[in-house]
């Protein structure tokens, strides 16, 4: 064995030579990594003894892509196209022993290889879209050439693992080799090419399936329109699909300078910074200062659920997903039972759109138990509580389960934003209370808001950390205030888009500019989806608010075919001119006259709030740092995460107009504008939310 460099080795097994990288943890693409691969090709491929080379990674995983740390900055030499270069153009086929992940720069490394094997339990992909970049290093342009060009643009605009299995049926892995035993499999994989004489299968130079698009931009076409959707705003699935279409229509080096041109552009642009910020935001929440990972956890077998409702249903179906049993509690048999209907109909609406099978369906409905007796929780080792936003029935559930569940179990609730403190104080164990505050629905969205009460214990919070993640969930720890994090923040921008209506603006002007912004639809829009009457009661209305009148009207949402919009049989949305006279009533009788408020107003209007109410947040200490805000809002409430999140989007607009514009809202509108302490003292320090330490520990 030669040791070329601290994190690459060369060996020659009879006449195969093995370069073998082990740069934890994850083998990323360094420039130590870089530079041990470049020299030890060049060597391998000078070898006389040796006939082939498979290059394989020790560790977890095989090259898990670029190292991220070195975006945005100088590259040093080698260059990862030198790398490449020395692999493709060896005399000697190559093969790639792929185990772990192939991911981005490391699936286009192995994409220069000129074969490549894998164990089933690989997984490769080219997922750079999800920082809001492409493949930079020849993947749009190799990738189509042995896939065809749709698979190749569904992989690069989702940015979607492929399992090793799919990845064999087409194409992309020649072989699967046993689990375990990848290098004995790859060696053997490599004396056979030899042996029967091979050829150096160079992907670059193989166009067969990129001809078959060629001259059919309706290829394109087709696929921008079908996910047009899912990829408004967005930079750079649009330049994913462009770098495959410079594949098909452009030689393979003129490809790669376009793909090289397409990288800079987005590189280069603020949606990937924004993106690369997000990335490190969402993996920096989960670390707490003072829980560290030498906080034990607790067991969590089995999961007590009080209230069969809508979230109660949704948060049930998270547990069962991951295997652990659920006990679903409601007072009355037909809430329990019409509570495991609507579980059930989610559960055969996703087998029937292909995503679990039948026989899962049963597996998942069989772990969620029903009863009608809070007495059965107690052997849980976690406990729920998603019942009506009421301190009073909040703290006699409490009360009860104080009662009635095993020493050490941890008692959850998923208020929206209800005092903790309180909830726990009905208890005799308030560092067993914790806030678990799950998004609807909760079977689908990914924000988890985990809100730290006075006592809440370090072993509960790690546990609930620890728990999220099993269950699919990005968590955020939080403190306790009004609303928390999200819901606080929501209802700055809240109290905004209805005073801009009683101004002059109509919703649909709001949405608007709120959707242009990013968003999936604006606060109205909202409202109507989720319907007008939640919350409101017939017998005690007295067309006291434009909501009000419109729910006397019964334009309840889209459910009764008009609210804030009219609706199509379709539910496909329109100004209303009955909304429109009813605001300008509102408008009349208040004394005021309406007046034209320009998209730019709309937008400060509603944005700037939610970075101000953000900012005392922090001040508070109710979140440990300014990109966990970011983190709560782009997976809990639809910020586009091409703009990074509230905090970051004030830090690049600036804090000093943010403060500008408040101090100018405050004086003609009043205090609801008075800027945060801790706004005024950031820009007269000249510093960021970005440069801010996190809170040793959430108050």
């Amino acid at each position: 064995m030669t040791a070329i460099n601290p994190v690459t080795d060369l060996t020659v097994e009879g006449d195969v030579a093995i370069v073998t990288l082990n740069s934890p943890p994850v083998n990323a693409l360094s420039q130590k990594v870089r530079e041990g691969l470049h020299a030890a090709f060049q060597q391998a491929c000078s070898d006389a003894n040796a006939k082939a080379v498979v290059l394989i990674c020790e560790g977890r995983t095989f090259i898990a892509g670029a190292d991220i740390t070195e975006f945005g900055g100088a590259m040093g030499d080698p260059s990862l196209q030198e790398v490449q270069d020395a692999i493709e153009g060896c005399s000697k086929p190559v093969v790639a022993a792929i185990h772990g992940t192939a991911l981005g720069g490391g699936l286009e490394v192995a994409l220069c290889c000129h074969y490549r094997v894998a164990v089933p339990s690989a997984r490769v992909g080219l997922p750079e879209v999800n920082i809001g970049l492409l493949p930079g290093a020849g993947g749009t342009q190799r990738l189509p050439r042995i896939v065809g060009v749709e698979k190749a643009l569904q992989m690069v605009t989702s940015g979607e693992h492929v399992p090793a299995k799919a990845a064999n049926a087409m194409g992309l892995i020649d072989e699967l080799v046993e689990e375990g035993k990848l290098r004995e499999g790859a060696v053997a994989f490599a004396k056979k090419v030899v042996a029967e004489g091979r050829p150096l299968r160079k992907v670059r130079d193989n166009d067969d399936k990129i001809q078959e698009a060629k001259g059919k931009p309706e290829i394109f076409a087709s696929f921008r329109k079908a996910n047009a959707r899912k990829i408004r705003g967005f930079m750079a699935p649009e330049n994913n699909i462009k770098a495959i279409e410079a594949a098909v229509n452009l030689p393979f080096d003129q490809g790669l300078e376009a793909e090289r041109k397409l990288f800079t552009e987005l590189m280069m642009g603020p949606q990937s910074a924004a993106q690369r910020y997000y990335f490190f935001a969402e993996r920096q929440a989960q670390k707490i200062p003072d829980v560290g990972d030498d906080v034990p956890t607790l067991p969590v077998k089995s999961v007590g659920i009080i209230g069969a409702g809508t979230m109660g249903g949704g948060i049930a179906m998270n547990f069962a997903n991951a295997g652990i049993p659920v006990k679903l509690v409601e007072v009355k048999p037909e809430a329990l039972e019409r509570g495991l209907g609507v579980v059930r109909k989610n559960y055969e609406r996703t087998a029937s759109r292909g995503g679990i099978t039948a026989q899962q369906v049963e597996e998942r409905m069989n772990l969620i138990k029903g009863t009608l007796s809070m007495d059965d929780l107690a052997d849980v080792d976690l406990v729920i509580e998603a019942v009506f936003e009421r301190m009073d029935i909040k703290k006699d559930i409490f009360a009860n389960l104080d009662r009635i569940c095993k020493p050490g179990a941890i008692l959850g609730t998923n208020t929206s934003g209800l005092n903790i403190n309180e909830i726990a104080s009905a208890t005799k164990r308030p560092e067993s209370v914790i806030g678990l505050h799950f998004f609807s629905p909760a079977n689908v969205m990914k924000l988890l808001e985990i809100v730290r009460a006075d006592h809440t214990s370090k072993e509960v919070i790690a546990t609930s950390m620890k728990l999220a993640k099993q269950i699919g969930k990005i968590a955020v720890l939080v403190g306790v205030c009004p609303g928390f994090v999200g819901n606080r923040i929501l209802g700055a921008r809240q109290r905004e888009a209805q005073k801009l209506v009683m101004e002059g603006a109509m919703p649909w002007d709001i949405d608007r500019v709120l959707y242009d912004f990013g968003f999936p639809m604006g606060p109205f829009a909202m409202s109507d989806l989720a319907g007008l009457d939640i919350g409101w009661v017939k017998e005690k209305s007295k067309g006291e608010s434009i909501r009000d009148v419109l729910c006397e009207m019964d334009r309840r949402g889209q459910k009764t075919g008009a609210g804030y919009y009219d609706y199509d049989e379709n539910r496909n949305a329109k100004p209303s001119p009955v909304t429109e006279k009813i605001i300008n009533d509102f408008i009349v009788k208040s004394g005021r006259n309406p007046r034209k408020i320009s998209d730019e107003e709309i937008l400060e209007r509603c944005i700037y709030p939610m970075i101000n109410e953000g900012a005392k947040i922090l001040e508070e200490g109710k979140a440990l740092r300014a990109s966990d805000i970011d983190v709560v809002w782009v997976n809990g409430y639809g910020w586009p995460l091409y703009r990074g999140g509230p905090m970051y989007y004030g830090d690049q607009v600036g804090l000093d107009k943010v403060l500008a514009k408040m101090k100018e809202f405050e004086a003609t509108m009043g205090d609801v504008f008075k800027p945060a302490a801790l706004l005024e003292k950031m820009v007269a320090e000249g510093t960021t939310f970005a440069k801010l330490p996190p809170n040793p520990r959430i108050l």
